[in-house]
């Protein structure tokens, strides 16, 4: 019977708390700046990915314009979301703004070959936010995430620049077969659109057109011209109470 390294999880959490609590606080960064190259190694020797040595040099360097990213994302909530006191507050309590930026991360590492530990990351963030980001999805600059939670985006998923996303939405593919592993599954979300809650969009060739606003409750399976409002539609009645009777 083969042995899996399942207590990795266990190091994958503490690594990836310590790294989120390094990017944006400098006195952190020199706590555990030893402990983060050491672990990374290791976890690295352990699903025996070679040169970690080099892929730790290469993701460092990559550091400070993630940081720049996620402040962009930081400004992009304080701006949308009305709810909102200040910046600091984005930072210290948001959930959508803390998967975004373990996101962030997990993706400068999927693209440098590293698979397996971004997919822990990922889903590290998962169980405490309830919003699933594949870290192979490309996400563009100023992304917003309202409340977040049963968000789900799948690894092909392209998200162009100023966009906003509700609660329960789905970015995912139309077909779930391991033949179409190398495809474009997901779909492709343009500029400045906006997404409303439990909205569903499927497939590999749709693509969102730039500035549309998609509804709550929609499902789509086909691609949407800029500039449009997608809405669902059901009838509701409401009757008058007569003499306490409705």
């Amino acid at each position: 019977m083969k042995s899996y390294n399942v207590c990795l999880k266990d190091t994958v959490k503490t690594f990836t708390k310590r790294l989120f609590y390094s990017l944006f606080d400098c006195e952190q960064e020199a706590i555990h700046g030893d402990y983060l190259e050491k672990t990374f190694l290791e976890i690295l020797l352990t699903l025996k990915i070679e040169n970690g040595e080099a892929i730790w040099k290469t993701f460092k360097g990559k550091l400070p314009e993630i940081r720049k990213e996620l402040d962009l994302d930081a400004i992009a909530f304080e701006n949308n979301d009305p709810a909102s006191h200040c910046l600091e507050e984005i930072y210290l309590a948001y959930p959508g703004f803390h998967a975004i930026s373990i996101y962030r991360l997990s993706h400068a590492l999927y693209k440098l070959g590293v698979y397996i530990l971004p997919r822990m990351m990922s889903e590290y963030i998962h169980g405490i936010t309830g919003i699933d980001i594949h870290p192979g999805a490309t996400i563009s600059e100023s992304f917003y995430i309202d409340h977040g939670t049963g968000i789900v985006i799948g690894e092909s998923s392209i998200i162009g620049k100023q966009v906003k996303i509700y609660q329960g939405v789905t970015l995912g593919g139309i077909q779930v077969a391991k033949s179409l592993a190398s495809t474009k599954r997901h779909p492709t979300i343009e500029d400045n659109v906006t997404i409303y809650a439990n909205a569903t969009i499927l497939g590999g060739d749709i693509v969102i057109g730039a500035n549309s606003t998609i509804g709550a409750n929609v499902w789509i399976t086909q691609s949407v011209p800029e500039d449009s409002l997608v809405t669902y539609q059901t009838e509701i009645k409401i009757r008058p109470k007569k003499n306490g009777i409705r």
